[in-house]
């Protein structure tokens, strides 16, 4: 991008959402909604907080209306809700949601096992929802998932990748992420897939990039999405999550890693790495497991060492804040 003044780069925050739907057991409401409240405390814009499909599907998210509706919706802060169809559009009009997310595969198998829809049938679909969306005065953000590679199909065509992504913003939506669904994805595909997306005249700005780090090639692809004009992507604190119905799909990008490098080049994103640090601490405590996130392990580690010090010698054990290290959930869950 060039020696000159650096973009800010939009960090959308999806463990609440893309990682708590993956979860074995349901994380119960109260931590949900305090979960939530601790990101937008560390200065996040954007985060998922729910679903609103259909809780036989997505059991770990049926609390959505009631989350949605408990959380303190801090100004500036944009709260994200998946929604699969018009119905499910309705449910999340009704809690006052302003922000919502579509999504749809780029590959046929693929979305036939995430949402029993062809490609097409998703894209009649999809629009009618963005449609009504617009109509109603709220932003719409559109998921492409399998975007780099396909767990049932293998590679999937850039130019079907141009042609659906074309389709989704004529359509109406704002925003689209495009997702290496089951972390396949090396840094020379991503710059070619995105050099083929500005020579078709996609705008870049209303681009994103979600990325697994199931093979360890997560934060080298975001390298190369940022080198070739990409300014907002997609992470989950810890590295939680991945996709229920995509074979191998282990964590997304961990958000500590990302916010730690953009940093360190000297990217601004607006969001305060101790805290979502410490909300990672918090989230492992939750999940009752270690996560995989890198920067978080660190973390962790350190925050112990330093809460040894301080027990040992009374005194401050460095900069770190540290601020959920030593205690757990208001309630521990009772079901983890």
């Amino acid at each position: 991008m060039g020696e000159g003044r650096k973009a800010r780069i939009r960090v959308f925050e999806v463990a609440a959402r893309d990682g708590f739907q993956n979860e074995d057991v349901f994380i119960p409401t109260p931590t949900k909604i305090e979960f939530i409240n601790k990101l937008s405390k560390a200065s996040f814009s954007d985060i998922e907080v729910g679903s609103f499909v259909s809780a036989r599907w997505i059991p770990q998210l049926a609390d959505t209306p009631e989350v949605y509706e408990a959380i303190e919706k801090v100004p500036g802060v944009r709260y994200w809700t998946l929604v699969p169809n018009l119905k499910g559009f309705e449910r999340a009009k009704a809690v006052g949601a302003r922000w919502i997310a579509v999504f749809m595969s780029a590959s046929e198998s693929h979305n036939k096992k995430n949402v029993n829809r062809t490609v097409d049938q998703s894209l009649r679909e999809l629009g009618e929802v963005i449609g009504e969306a617009k109509r109603s005065g709220f932003e719409v953000r559109a998921y492409l998932s399998t975007v780099f590679g396909c767990p049932y199909e293998g590679a999937v065509p850039v130019a079907r990748v141009i042609r659906l992504s074309a389709r989704l913003l004529e359509a109406g939506a704002d925003l689209l992420s495009l997702g290496d669904t089951i972390g396949v994805a090396d840094p020379g595909q991503v710059g070619e897939l995105v050099d083929s997306l500005r020579t078709a005249g996609f705008p870049l700005e209303r681009m994103a990039l979600h990325f697994h780090d199931t093979r360890g090639t997560a934060l080298a692809n975001v390298l190369a999405g940022l080198q070739a004009g990409i300014t907002s992507f997609d992470a989950a604190l810890a590295g939680l999550g991945g996709c229920p119905y995509a074979p191998g799909a282990s964590g997304n990008l961990a958000t500590e890693d990302l916010l730690y490098m953009l940093h360190r080049m000297g990217y601004d994103t607006g969001v305060d790495l101790d805290r979502a640090a410490d909300n990672g601490d918090y989230l492992q405590k939750v999940i009752n497991r270690p996560l995989p996130g890198r920067y978080h392990a660190w973390h962790m580690a350190a925050c112990r060492h330093r809460i040894h010090a301080t027990t040992s010698t009374d005194q401050p054990g460095g900069d770190l804040s540290c601020r959920n290290s030593s205690s757990a959930p208001e309630k521990e869950p009772s079901s983890i």
